[in-house]
């Protein structure tokens, strides 16, 4: 029997999804990614957590999963194409799939020369592309990566993947994201958003091509903290773009935090009731989960949606 993510129901019945992110941390205590997941169950679908994210070492997505399912929210496990070869990531698919989780993040990593271990060796035995349609192939075609049958119980995942709007040359972004669908791939999630105009664009032209009929795609977010934040993105995070009015408009601000919220939201606001296209938001509140609550009633997205297990 197939057994559906709460994500994939939410989104199959035409709902406005809400999901976040969780980082495991730099050691082995899992306390604050329990206290973020009893903080922001009853407010998102489901959470990313993340594999290993800017290649820094931390506690595994898939331990970190049990965790965040224990305080009663449905994890979407990450799994990054840097750091294991076919055989460890279908080990790792299998029991992921056997401790209850059902989403699943298909994406590249970081290069690890970014992270805390920049000599160790990346592996990328396949690439994101790859990896999505291998999964799909588990599903649909009980098969494992190498073509041997999967005799019985083979993992159903509701299989995800990203996209970058902003990242040169832009003519091609939806290019990829085609590929990605074509692939498998049954939700996207995007790069933080915060040039709007540019955005749209790229929605445009994933309308023109009918993917947003073949996928769910939901829009990355971002609250700000400060206009110091803000700059740094801006100069120093590639592919992505933050315009100037909104770093002016923090620096300005009698209380950034409070303005960075309200950026949020109007940002939510318009996605959800402007944009076609658009299935959901993902709110990556970076060091801030404590205000995804708070962002989330604001939006009118509260309660979320129940199903049955």
């Amino acid at each position: 029997m197939k057994y559906l993510s709460k994500l994939q129901q939410v989104l199959e019945t035409g709902n406005f999804a809400v999901t976040a992110e969780i980082g495991p941390p730099k050691h082995a205590s899992a306390e604050g990614v329990r206290h973020h997941a009893h903080m922001m169950k009853d407010y998102v679908d489901a959470t990313n957590i993340t594999d290993c994210q800017t290649a820094i070492v931390r506690i595994s997505s898939i331990a970190t999963g049990v965790h965040v399912m224990d305080c009663g929210i449905e994890p979407i496990v990450q799994m990054t194409c840097r750091d294991r070869n076919r055989i460890a990531m279908q080990a790792d698919m299998l029991g992921a799939y056997s401790l209850g989780m059902r989403n699943l993040l298909c994406l590249s990593g970081d290069h690890q020369k970014f992270g805390n271990h920049p000599t160790s060796k990346n592996v990328y035995d396949v690439d994101s592309m790859q990896l999505i349609y291998l999964v799909k192939r588990m599903r649909d075609e009980k098969k494992f990566f190498s073509g041997e049958e999967i005799k019985e119980h083979e993992p159903q995942f509701f299989i995800g993947a990203v996209a970058n709007p902003f990242a040169d040359p832009f003519e091609f972004r939806v290019d990829r994201l085609e590929k990605k669908v074509e692939a498998g791939a049954q939700f996207i999630q995007t790069q933080c958003i915060f040039d709007m105009e540019r955005f749209e664009r790229f929605m445009e032209m994933v309308r023109e091509r009918g993917l947003h009929e073949r996928t769910h795609i939901l829009a990355g977010v971002t609250p700000l903290k400060s206009w110091r934040g803000a700059k740094y993105m801006q100069s120093n995070v590639s592919g992505m773009i933050v315009p100037e009015e909104i770093v002016q408009r923090l620096k300005s601000a009698e209380d950034p935090k409070k303005e960075g919220v309200d950026l949020c939201i109007e940002q939510i606001n318009y996605i959800k009731d402007n944009i076609k296209g658009v299935h959901g938001v993902h709110v990556m509140a970076i060091a801030w989960e404590e205000i995804i609550p708070e962002i989330v009633q604001r939006c009118g997205l509260y309660p979320r949606p129940k199903f049955e297990d």
